[in-house]
Formats: C-alpha cells, sequence, structure tokens
C-alpha cells in the first residue's frame, strides 16, 4: 500500500469518527440534557403551556381557540368570545389575511364584523374595540384587551345566570398589565376567563 493511499484511509477514518461522535454528541447526548433540563425546570412551558381542568387538557395558555356554539361557526353566547382569527386558530396555519390598512375588502369585513359583535353583544358600534373586529398578526392570539371583555360581560352574565358584578370580577382577576410594567398593554386571556366562568355558573 503506497503513502498516498495509507493517508487517504487515515483521513477517511479519522472523519468517520468525528462524525460518530458528533453524532452521538449532537443527536443523542444534547437533545437529551436539554429535555431533561426544559422537563425539570421549565416542564409548564416545555410541554406548550397547557391549562388542565380535572387533570385534562383542555387548551394552551399561547394559543387561542373558537368559543362557537358546538357544530356550528356561530358564536357562543354563553361564552367570552376571542379575536377573529384568519386561520381558525389552526397553530399550523398562523398568519394575518395580509390585506392593507386601505384594502377594500378589509373594510368591508371589519364593518360587517363591528355590526355583528355591536349586535351579538347589545352596544353601540362605537364601543366596540379594535381588537374585536381585526385578528392578530399570528392569527392564534389567546388574549382580547379588557375593552371588548367589558362589552362582552352583560350578555355573558345573562347567558350563564350569574351576576354582572361576578362576572365582571372575573374580567378584573384574568386581566394581566403590561409586561415589566411598560411593554404591550393590558390582556385577557379568553381560554383563562371562560374556565373561571365555567365554575362561576356551576356554583
Amino acid at each position: 500500500m503506497n503513502n498516498s493511499v495509507a493517508s487517504t484511509l487515515r483521513l477517511a477514518w479519522a472523519s468517520l469518527r468525528i462524525l460518530l461522535v458528533l453524532t452521538v454528541v449532537c443527536g443523542v447526548i444534547y437533545p437529551l440534557v436539554v429535555t431533561g433540563i426544559a422537563q425539570g425546570l421549565f416542564q409548564d412551558k416545555a410541554n406548550g403551556s397547557e391549562v388542565k381542568v380535572d387533570g385534562k387538557v383542555v387548551g394552551s395558555e399561547l394559543i387561542g381557540q373558537s368559543w362557537n356554539i358546538k357544530g356550528t361557526d356561530k358564536p357562543d353566547p354563553k361564552w367570552f368570545q376571542g379575536r377573529p382569527s384568519n386561520s381558525k386558530y389552526d397553530p399550523m396555519a398562523t398568519g394575518s389575511s395580509q390585506l392593507g390598512a386601505s384594502d377594500p375588502t378589509l373594510v368591508k369585513n371589519v364593518k360587517a364584523a363591528k355590526k355583528q359583535v355591536a349586535e351579538f353583544n347589545g352596544v353601540p358600534q362605537s364601543e366596540v374595540p379594535k381588537d374585536a373586529v381585526t385578528g392578530s398578526s399570528s392569527a392564534i392570539d389567546p388574549g382580547i384587551s379588557p375593552d371588548y371583555a367589558e362589552i362582552q360581560v352583560k350578555r355573558v352574565a345573562k347567558a350563564n345566570k350569574v351576576g354582572v358584578e361576578q362576572v365582571e370580577k372575573l374580567v378584573q382577576a384574568n386581566t394581566s398589565g403590561r409586561t415589566a410594567g411598560f411593554l404591550g398593554e393590558p390582556s385577557v386571556n379568553v381560554l383563562e376567563l371562560n374556565i373561571a366562568l365555567k365554575e362561576l355558573a356551576q356554583k
């Protein structure tokens, strides 16, 4: 065996060993360590910030969901409703409608949605906030503004046969302030609010 062939074989064997070592380290050991740390220290977030009721997963803190009458596309008056979703809250198909602010289609849709939201909640169109008629950029935003929650209070209280003041307290209890006191806007997580509402209605 001449020197050039021997040198080539040595390089090939060295490359193979490096490949095997990196495969084990990066493909097995590293993922196991990261997963172990995540499950040990951040289990809730690592598993998708699941929300459970009586041990059963009912959703995620990070993903909105539909609150329609079962088997229909009509909103259920018993529940607080979230923002419109271009993807019907499908986390595998996130994204906005991509329509510009002056697009005639968007303007038409917003006007129609504003009228529908006002009628559904029994309030003047002037009281309908922006997030009630426009979707978020992700289309799966789990929260709504306190203003949007507020215009739904009377309708929800009536449908569940509970006091308006009780429902208002639930909204306040489930309103999160700005992050670090100055980032973003106050928000109400619709899933958590509706879970609290269900508990109240069952008492």
